[in-house]
């Protein structure tokens, strides 16, 4: 990390709590013109809030806790984000969770990911990470990713893209299976696979950080309650604004879809923030944890918790993916897997990810 955490900013609790009351205004009297703008720029402080009080839980806790914290937070939120809408939208909304989901799998593995080598090769032209921890993060990726998007096109007790009861709660506890257990591996049976190992003779930019005392454990505890505050802060500004982005999406003449993405980028927006700030500062192992916990906490606990209340509420769920879309996540899975096999990355492999994103981005909105 690269601030001292020896107090905590004013702004780093402002900025949440302005959030809130903006929320609170907006849940109570609804929103208007000047509500909207000033929920927008509160959304975009309570962000950067988000990020630093990570950034001190990270520093307290250490790798891989640290990244685990932000990845697990950002997601739970999320769930109730997309739960929310699904059940108040109706069967019109029933693709919400597939669409978030896999924006969240794309702006992971090709937005994030390929911004943090692209930046982190522009400052220190090559990089290192623990290639063991990768591949084991992508293998429970690709797993989760094709039995919850794209399996379910291809089953034959009904028809696709959705499951019957029963498969939906297969997927839902295979998932869950598949997340606890890469938790397990990550925090204590190859907890070393995760952490950064500099070469001999490596110099970092981060070693003042090595030095600094961790903060303490009032400063800590103040920003694990402001990080939960500043992240109910920016999904329900997020809720509160999402009207009006379906309103722009359908006066631009895109597709639904388009909704689905913004939500999953703006909830995704602190783990980018904090995951680009660690590979500026030569800490790549961190930015590759970040970005693809990201990924995993996103499908790994989403999908067993819209499997229970869809199973409950008996709703239809659709979970395939279509055709373009699964070749767009063929794309992803197999890049991933050449960029992250090697231990090594540099611009190249950044600038492809960053490619296959705008790919992405523009094909949802000239579909």
């Amino acid at each position: 990390m690269s601030a001292h955490h020896t107090s905590t900013p004013h702004w780093t609790w402002v900025l949440p709590v302005l959030a809130m009351i903006t929320l609170g205004i907006a849940l109570g009297v609804g929103s208007s013109g000047w509500l909207i703008a000033f929920a927008t720029i509160c959304l975009a402080g309570t962000v950067f809030a988000a990020v630093h009080h990570a950034e001190v839980i990270a520093h307290k806790v250490g790798e891989p806790f640290g990244t685990l914290v932000l990845a697990v937070a950002v997601t739970v939120i999320e769930v109730a984000l997309i739960v929310s809408v699904m059940l108040t939208g109706g069967d019109a909304k029933a693709g919400l969770a597939r669409d978030t989901v896999f924006a969240a799998v794309m702006i992971v593995c090709n937005g994030i990911v390929g911004l943090c080598l692209v930046l982190g090769a522009l400052r220190h032209r090559e990089q290192v990470f623990q290639r063991q921890g990768a591949s084991a993060a992508l293998a429970v990726l690709t797993a989760l990713a094709v039995l919850a998007l794209v399996l379910p096109n291809y089953a034959t007790t009904v028809p696709g893209p959705t499951w019957s009861q029963s498969q939906l709660a297969f997927s839902g506890v295979s998932s869950l299976v598949l997340y606890g257990t890469f938790v397990f591996v990550q925090t204590v049976r190859h907890r070393n696979y995760f952490l950064a190992e500099p070469e001999p003779g490596q110099t970092t930019e981060n070693i003042q950080d090595i030095q600094l005392p961790p903060p303490s454990a009032r400063m800590t505890l103040t920003s694990c309650v402001l990080l939960l505050v500043s992240l109910v802060g920016v999904v329900g500004l997020a809720k509160i604004l999402s009207p009006t982005v379906e309103t722009f999406v359908v006066s631009l003449g895109a597709p639904a879809m388009v909704v689905g993405v913004i939500i999953a980028g703006l909830v995704l927006l602190p783990e980018g923030i904090a995951a680009a700030k660690a590979a500026r500062a030569n800490q790549l192992q961190q930015s590759l944890n970040l970005a693809l916990g990201s990924a995993l906490a996103s499908i790994g606990l989403t999908i067993p918790t819209v499997a229970v209340l869809f199973i409950a509420l008996d709703r239809p769920l659709i979970l395939g993916l279509d055709a373009k879309e699964s070749v767009m996540l063929a794309l992803t899975l197999l890049l991933s897997a050449v960029t992250l096999g090697t231990g090594r990355t540099n611009i190249l492999q950044g600038v492809v990810h960053l490619v296959v994103f705008a790919a992405f981005v523009f094909l949802n909105i000239v579909p």
